[in-house]
């Protein structure tokens, strides 16, 4: 099994869009990035912790490849998008990939450059591309929120 980590806004539909991949076993909301330890949803939201509210995928690379997973980050957000996904405003809900290994990192950077060669957007992309730190997992409530809430119903 691999990992892979993704920020596109408000983890709660990132999750759901992650989890009907089929490869993809696992998703945890939480958050990365930040330098404060054991942060909590309250800590993030006010936007000075560092972090990005992210999902941490683990996935079965023989059925589903980094680059589908890349693929399907890209439709779930703007990356053009600087600190936000429309409503939601902040550092935490940044366009952000924390690879955890060189090739993803490599092929992180090498979807941006042809997305960016492409025209696919009439934006800069501003995902970030940095190193995974220390994951932490999001409160209990968070996780598979919308499933948890009825409001899984809607397909991605």
């Amino acid at each position: 099994m691999k990992t892979a980590i993704f920020g596109a806004g408000c983890f709660w539909g990132v999750q759901l869009a992650f989890d009907q991949l089929e490869g993809v076993e696992k998703t945890r909301a939480g958050y990365i990035g930040g330098e404060l330890q054991n942060p909590t949803y309250r800590q993030v939201c006010q936007g000075d912790s560092g972090h990005a509210e992210v999902v941490e995928i683990t996935y079965d690379e023989s059925v589903i490849s980094y680059s589908t997973l890349l693929t399907t980050f890209w439709t779930l957000h703007d990356p053009t998008q600087v600190d936000r996904q429309g409503v939601d405003i902040g550092k935490q809900y940044r366009s952000a990939i924390f690879y955890t290994d060189e090739s993803q990192r490599q092929a992180a950077e090498q979807a941006i450059q042809q997305l960016t060669e492409n025209k696919a957007y009439a934006k800069p992309i501003a995902t970030e591309v940095t190193a995974a730190s220390t994951f932490y997992e999001a409160e209990e409530y968070h996780q598979d929120y919308l499933v948890k809430n009825g409001l899984s119903s809607c397909t991605v």
